[in-house]
């Protein structure tokens, strides 16, 4: 068995942020119920992710929708980048900014 490619996590971070948060079904980024998901970097931290050489973990706050579409929007907008690595997905909440609470 050989070790998996070695990866700047640090330096995917952004960029991973990114491409999560261009994703149409996802509202922002979360740390997770107690605040545990992020990746400090110089400075700041990231809220929500965490990327390790093994893995890649997400915590979101989506639009309504459909979760296998938020699920598979995430999944490949972080595969794209950070390729071999199994994405892990949390959501913690959804954002229901906007609709109308009477409903139809």
């Amino acid at each position: 068995m050989t070790a998996p490619p070695a990866r700047d996590t640090d330096a995917l971070v952004d960029p991973v942020a990114a491409a999560v948060l261009a994703c149409p079904a996802v509202s922002r980024l979360s740390a997770g119920p107690y605040g545990t998901v992020g990746t400090y970097l110089p400075g700041r931290r990231v809220a929500g992710i965490q990327i390790t050489a093994t893995e890649v973990t997400v915590r979101v706050v989506a639009f309504p929708g459909p979760l296998r579409t938020l699920e598979t929007q995430v999944r490949a907008a972080v595969s794209a980048l950070v390729p071999g690595l199994p994405v892990h997905l949390g959501l913690d909440g959804l954002d229901v900014t906007g609709l109308d609470a009477a409903g139809p």
